[in-house]
């Protein structure tokens, strides 16, 4: 009886003595790192990954473009041809909003017919001709009303018009900007790779020039975004579109060599949703592989997308974010892949015209290798938004 006390008083004596070596082993744990490491949103590990790469890229710009990151973001009202357009853009210029493809398209008048002031005055019997059009070198017959420079105020929710569909859709203005340099002309057979959630989609019906229109995603739920935007917005008998929702990865082997003009406006970090939204933002912790392996699937893309397009044609490439790793770096290695292994030759044409017609619109950064970069500022508060144009060679 004397030893058995004796015993379980030395244990107890152990117990109270620290140390983790002398815990018993079931009583024992592992630490739990998942629950006791900082809790951090998704919006903060967005600016925080931004903080470290943008400042890099962008050195004294940095700070400008993440506070208009941060705030509130400016729109476009994109007119709906399918519906009553004339009224429509009659309202949105008593909001004082301008068109800016419109003003675009003056300036090039401007440039290749100037006004001379010694040019003698033509007779009464000639004023009434009309005057030469120089050629718009871009996809036509768009409309989007901006609000001017510093201007802050919103457009109203789209209505629906006299003829049932909606007379303007809502977009981040820039997001525009890819439709009108793919250069749609009429009777193009055309692609849209990564269609929803549909604003690129209908602007590229809006253009009048499609001959054959294929829209593919292959998210579900962003095809099905996709059609209630055509719904909303053009008549049932516009029968040249064809919405699938398909791995766009393997476009090039199901229909190669077949479209003019080829859209590759592809998944992204979508850098303003990343620092403002937590739904289904690409930097939550279950979500870093997948945003690692983002450029891979940009590539795989493009690559895709062009050997969709007929030898000549064009292609445009298409991104809302400002990482240089999802923009000409994935431009580049799809060259170099198209070149290695399918022997086929493509390069990137020149936009730099595109950014003198639309600066008065957006700010361009003057520093972009290949293609064009939409900047965010606080007096024009659109993208990010980099597009780069591509032709087809060989």
């Amino acid at each position: 009886m004397e030893a058995s006390l004796r015993l379980m008083v030395g244990a107890r004596r152990l117990l109270r003595r620290s140390g983790p070596g002398l815990i018993l082993r079931r009583l024992r744990h592992k630490k739990k790192w998942a629950s006791t490491e900082p809790k951090f949103s998704s919006t903060r590990l967005a600016l925080q990954n931004f903080d470290m790469n943008y400042k890099v890229q962008f050195g004294d710009l940095w700070p400008s473009i993440r506070v208009s990151l941060l705030s509130e973001q400016k729109y476009g009202a994109l007119v709906n041809n399918f519906s009553t357009w004339d009224k429509t853009a009659y309202e949105l210029e008593q909001l004082k909003a301008k068109d800016f493809v419109l003003e675009a398209q003056r300036r090039v008048q401007e440039k290749a017919f100037p006004e001379d002031p010694s040019t003698p005055a033509l007779p009464p019997e000639l004023e009434t001709l009309p005057s030469p059009r120089a050629p718009w070198p871009y996809s036509p017959n768009l409309h989007c009303y901006t609000f001017t420079r510093g201007d802050i105020s919103r457009f109203h929710p789209a209505r629906v018009s006299s003829l049932g569909l909606l007379d303007y859709y809502l977009m981040d203005a820039s997001s525009l900007l890819p439709v009108l340099a793919l250069g749609v002309q009429p009777g193009d057979t055309v692609l849209d790779l990564c269609a929803g959630p549909g604003g690129k989609t209908l602007a590229l019906l809006l253009t009048g020039c499609c001959r054959h229109l294929a829209a593919n995603d292959i998210s579900t739920s962003r095809t099905r975004r996709l059609k209630q935007v055509l719904h909303s917005y053009v008549p049932q008998d516009v029968s040249q579109v064809r919405v699938t929702s398909q791995d766009g990865r393997k476009w090039g082997d199901l229909e190669r060599s077949t479209y003019d003009r080829v859209l590759v406006d592809v998944p992204c970090t979508t850098d303003r949703h990343s620092v403002l939204e937590e739904d289904n933002n690409i930097f939550k912790r279950s979500r870093k592989v997948e945003r690692q392996m983002m450029p891979m699937l940009q590539v795989q893309l493009l690559v895709a997308g062009l050997l969709a397009t007929k030898p000549g044609g064009v292609a445009v490439y298409s991104t809302c974010t400002l990482s240089h790793l999802q923009n000409e770096y994935v431009v580049g290695g799809a060259i170099d892949i198209l070149a290695n292994q399918y022997q086929i030759d493509a390069q990137v044409e020149e936009l730099s015209s595109f950014r003198h017609l639309f600066q008065d619109t957006f700010s361009f950064f003057p520093s972009c290798p290949l293609g064009e970069l939409v900047l965010p500022v606080l007096w024009a508060n659109f993208g990010p938004m980099y597009f780069c144009r591509l032709r087809r060679l060989t």
